[in-house]
């Protein structure tokens, strides 16, 4: 049975990327005609058409798809393969690509990095900041060999590596009455305008979920405020719109030192987001993700 080659796949995955020909074949330092000749193999040899050409650009057909996420898996797979021969030995040496979520990446990585550094002396670190749900979904591609996320949070498909667990505190503006408290009750707050992160944040869904509490709701159902960032969620607080809870990891790096807010533990059982280094199951990189745990736990 002919198979197809590596190449072709990563010619189809690139198409996929870029719905074209022209910026595929850019991105895999081919010509046109090249690429669009290792398409045409390709369906040759899986006797079935994987994309539709219109003016609009590639559409990818029902084939084409499944060939797209089987491929995905596959050169993903034979990377691992390259890394893994090219490590042995010299655990984070080389390229390693880690994504890292917004709430944790200003805050854990100024301290991490220098001691990465002295430490980790070849290796050539490939940050990528993002949410949660693109960086998993990178990590399942291939496209990062580890991500530094926040949990609870569905892992199906990953293994991961503690690295600390990040209290949440409250926070309200100075002149609120809590500022006399030395602890927080969650419920004391609900009075209170809450302000969270903006969907798709994890943090917003773990400082919910810590304080049994329901999403703020406005007009029509939809949120009176939410915010975009840590230092923009900090200002809007310290602005006198509302409450909300900040990760003690951000205000020990001193997130709220030069904001008017008040910022006090909760009275309640483990208010805190676990912090992990996460990987694919099965992904070679794995014994290099739990050495990347480690040390940032030591930096932690």
């Amino acid at each position: 049975m002919l198979l197809p080659t590596l190449r072709q796949l990563q010619y189809l995955k690139l198409l996929s990327e870029h719905g074209s020909f022209s910026r595929a074949a850019e991105s895999a330092y081919v010509t046109q005609p090249t690429l669009s000749a290792g398409i045409q193999e390709l369906e040759k040899i899986l006797g079935a058409s994987v994309v539709d050409r219109a003016r609009s650009g590639v559409i990818l057909t029902a084939a084409g798809q499944e060939a797209v996420r089987r491929a995905e898996d596959i050169l993903a797979r034979t990377e691992d393969l390259v890394q893994a021969a090219r490590g042995a030995g010299q655990p984070l040496a080389g390229r390693f690509r880690l994504g890292v979520i917004p709430t944790v990446a200003p805050y854990l990585l100024p301290r991490a990095l220098p001691v990465l550094r002295d430490r980790f002396p070849k290796l050539k670190l490939f940050l990528r900041e993002d949410l949660t749900q693109r960086l998993i979904a990178a990590l399942k591609t291939g496209a990062l060999d580890a991500a530094l996320i926040a949990l609870p949070y569905d892992m199906t498909g990953l293994d991961w590596a503690h690295v600390e667990d990040d209290e949440l505190l409250a926070a309200a503006p100075a002149n609120h009455p809590m500022a006399s408290q030395t602890r927080v009750d969650p419920d004391s707050l609900r009075g209170d305008d809450l302000i969270l992160l903006e969907d798709g944040h994890c943090l917003r869904d773990h400082a919910l979920a810590a304080c049994g509490l329901e999403p703020p709701k406005g007009v029509g159902d939809e949120e009176s405020f939410a915010a975009t960032s840590l230092p923009t969620l900090v200002q809007m607080i310290g602005s006198g719109l509302g409450v909300s809870f900040l990760p003690a990891m951000a205000v020990h790096a001193g997130l709220t030192d030069k904001a008017a807010v008040t910022v006090r533990p909760l009275a309640t059982e483990h208010p805190s987001r676990e912090i992990v280094v996460a990987w694919r199951s099965g992904s070679s990189r794995g014994v290099e993700g739990r050495l990347l745990a480690e040390t940032l736990r030591e930096a932690a």
